[in-house]
């Protein structure tokens, strides 16, 4: 068993809707002025992460979730769970939904869903995002679709810095412009757009999928539940922003120093503020590592803010 962390390097997307802050922001080599994700933590196969150190260096997260389940618990499942993203969204991104996984292995070829959760980074001062509808029953849904009412059927909410907000399977939502946030998420590529503003893409609009939204969209839309359960120690603080079926997520603030306990079947961790050591191994802001099975308790030092998550 290594007891050592396991370094991923980040494959990038370049979008319709994307920009150039991550260079600046995480220091990282991104391909080009419309890089929208870095897909930080991923095995999936639209983008399966690089290990960039110890004895697996070069190998990617899918090969290792093939070869050496060990590493994870032995977990079952035919893929990783998980996958962690960067968005920078410099225009706004479509209007769409994700269906649950139990509709998803029926009409998507036994992918998983996805529920996804979102931090935001930074934004503009006037940004915005979409989540959630205004429509009472599903005639009235499908009516507002058909007939293009969508100012009338989203729920927009205005964001700041430091916001976090949980999107479950079947909630209509939209990034928009000025946005730039860390997104957690079922190990799921399977996006069903329900309005894309009629842009154009290699000279075509983007496909949408106004059947399947309808078919998954909850309705009428309903809040989740924000957990608030918060550990404060010496010298950091743990806020748990989120404990479902999908995945847990913590939030940590370390002034000094605070104890990690990797006592599940893998832990991710996801730099996003500061520079300091993890287990002794130096780490800094943009640092995407997995923490394996049976890795037990480090030390976090430094003046760090982290995002641990774990199913």
């Amino acid at each position: 068993m290594i007891k050592e962390p396991i370094f991923l390097e980040p494959v990038f997307k370049e979008m319709i809707w994307g920009g150039n802050r991550m260079r600046e922001t995480f220091g990282f080599e991104i391909p080009g002025e419309d890089t929208g994700e870095a897909w930080v933590v991923s095995a999936h196969e639209q983008g399966d992460c690089r290990i960039r150190n110890g004895r697996f260096q070069g190998k990617t997260l899918g090969w290792l979730w093939k070869k050496h389940r060990e590493l994870f618990g032995n977990l079952p499942g035919e893929v990783f769970p998980l996958l962690v993203k960067i968005i920078d969204a410099k225009t706004d991104l479509s209007i769409q939904v994700h269906p649950d996984t139990a509709y998803a292995r029926i009409h998507e070829n036994g992918a998983l869903g996805k529920t996804e959760c979102w931090y935001i980074l930074d934004c503009d001062a006037d940004a915005d995002i979409v989540i959630g509808h205004n429509a009472r029953n599903r005639a009235e849904l499908r009516s507002m679709i058909e007939e293009k009412r969508f100012l009338d059927l989203i729920k927009i909410r205005p964001i700041k810095k430091g916001d976090f907000f949980q999107i479950e399977p079947g909630t209509v939502h939209a990034i928009r412009s000025g946005t730039m946030l860390l997104e957690i998420q079922q190990n799921s590529a399977i996006t069903y757009r329900l309005y894309d503003y009629d842009r154009l893409q290699n000279g075509k609009p983007r496909e949408l999928h106004i059947e399947k939204s309808i078919d998954v969209i909850r309705c009428p839309h309903t809040e989740s539940v924000q957990s608030s359960e918060i550990e404060s120690g010496d010298g950091y603080m743990r806020k748990r922003m989120v404990s479902g079926a999908a995945f847990t997520v913590d939030q940590w603030r370390i002034e000094s120093t605070a104890p990690l306990v990797q006592s599940h079947p893998f832990m991710i961790v996801n730099v996003m503020e500061g520079r300091g050591k993890i287990g002794g191994i130096p780490v800094k802001k943009g640092d995407s590592m997995i923490l394996p099975y049976g890795y037990g308790t480090c030390m976090a030092e430094g003046k760090l803010e982290l995002f641990t998550s774990y199913v």
